[in-house]
């Protein structure tokens, strides 16, 4: 209900919804992905496929024809690859009204349509698309936790996406946590000038206090304006901060509902302190993510994944919120890594790049961080992380992880020195 049109993310994606290219909404955990979507399109506009884990491009296509009113079921014959074709048919009912005058009484009858079965392989993208045709659909396909997908599973629908785009008039809304503004562009180069991007993560201070005031107004209430600067401030631009900071102060004024009468609230607050009390919700996960990150796939002489959170940790609350630069990460695996100028920079850069799928494989979510591998920055996409770990004991956090604790270092500068090496992967 407090819901605030930003200019630069709602109407860029009210202006590309006509003009037949998919689009990717992307940003942090809880910035209003999803809300965004629902404000600007009504229910009957869309589709929705909530991705899972573990799905492959067959499962993908498969619940998309099942959200589009297909019923599956596995036919006998066999695809090209060996794996069994599905057999896609769709039902629907004709609700006829008779008006059989004896008294009051009417009565009605329904006749139920069933058209002939197609036969499609799942992984055939075109075989989609003519089930798609042959209903006339019209609606948009949103694809919600896109990240959740495996790496590979995206790259084989960042290709399947160019042929929707080229033989079809299908347009997808996909929606992910990352902060790459071409993500499916980097799996597949095609889709340049057929995806438009829209980063839904930025909430400027203005905006954030749009938020506050849309509620005051709902409640009847005025929040201290201190209290609103400080929480602002102190929010990191989490939307999601502001809001539950902003709850968790009603309640400890005893506003559960719209006030009679005008109500202020927050002055002489712990601003501070409502913000720790609400990140503290998420400690047993943010600590959870590092014990399982830290441990990797499986157990290796190097433990890259583990030494990955060492500038994380090390680093103020700039530096996690701006992201770390390959250059940042070499120099830090260089400078505290057991082996040193030894150190083969290859498994550095898988490691990178396989954050988001480790994450999703020890089934953290919403995932912590995430790699651009476009721009090659590691980023922090769960901004009350990065007020998590500013409030904890970092020797304790680092002890617990088995790193070694420099507190002459604890805190990673933004800037990198000035005799740096070029970024070279």
């Amino acid at each position: 209900m407090n819901y605030i049109v930003r200019k630069n993310v709602d109407e860029k994606l009210v202006d590309n919804l006509t003009r037949e290219k998919h689009i990717i909404i992307y940003g942090s955990s809880k910035q209003g992905k999803t809300s965004l979507r629902k404000h600007c399109l009504s229910e009957s506009d869309y589709i929705i496929v909530q991705c899972s884990n573990r799905w492959t491009l067959e499962e993908i296509l498969s619940n998309i024809l099942k959200r589009a009113g297909f019923r599956i079921t596995q036919s006998e014959k066999k695809t090209t690859s060996g794996k069994n074709k599905i057999l896609a048919s769709i039902s629907g009912t004709i609700l006829g009204i008779g008006s059989k005058i004896s008294g009051a009484k009417e009565t009605s009858h329904e006749t139920e349509i069933t058209r002939s079965e197609l036969e499609l392989d799942p992984a055939d993208v075109n075989d989609v698309i003519s089930a798609l045709s042959a209903i006339d659909f019209k609606q948009y396909v949103v694809l919600e936790d896109f990240h959740y997908l495996p790496t590979e599973t995206q790259k084989d629908f960042a290709v399947a996406l160019k042929a929707f785009h080229e033989v079809s008039k299908i347009c997808f809304i996909v929606i992910g946590v990352w902060l790459e503004e071409n993500r499916l562009v980097v799996y597949n180069g095609d889709l340049t000038g057929r995806v438009i991007a829209i980063n839904a993560d930025r909430w400027t201070d203005t905006e954030l206090h749009s938020v506050i005031q849309k509620g005051e107004g709902l409640l009847n209430v005025r929040f201290f304006d201190d209290f609103k600067n400080e929480v602002v401030k102190e929010s990191y631009g989490s939307v999601y901060i502001v809001q539950e900071a902003c709850r968790q102060a009603c309640i400890r004024g005893g506003v559960t509902h719209t006030q009679l009468v005008d109500t202020e609230i927050g002055r002489g607050t712990d601003t501070r302190a409502v913000i720790r009390d609400v990140v503290a919700q998420q400690g047993a996960r943010y600590k959870s993510f590092l014990s399982q990150f830290a441990a990797g796939f499986q157990e290796t002489r190097l433990e890259m994944y583990k030494w990955l959170l060492y500038p994380i940790l090390s680093a103020s609350p700039e530096k996690l919120e701006a992201g770390f630069k390959y250059a940042d990460l070499r120099r830090a695996m260089k400078e505290h890594h057991p082996s040193g100028d030894s150190l083969n920079l290859g498994n550095l850069t898988q490691a990178l790049q396989s954050t988001a799928s480790l994450q999703i494989a020890k089934d953290i979510k919403p995932i912590i961080i995430d790699y651009d591998q476009t721009n090659s920055v590691l980023n922090v996409v769960d901004r009350g992380f990065v007020i998590w770990v500013q409030n904890q004991d970092k020797q304790d956090l680092f002890e617990e992880l088995g790193l070694p604790f420099q507190p002459a270092t604890s805190q990673l500068s933004l800037e990198s020195p000035a005799h740096d090496e070029p970024e070279l992967m």
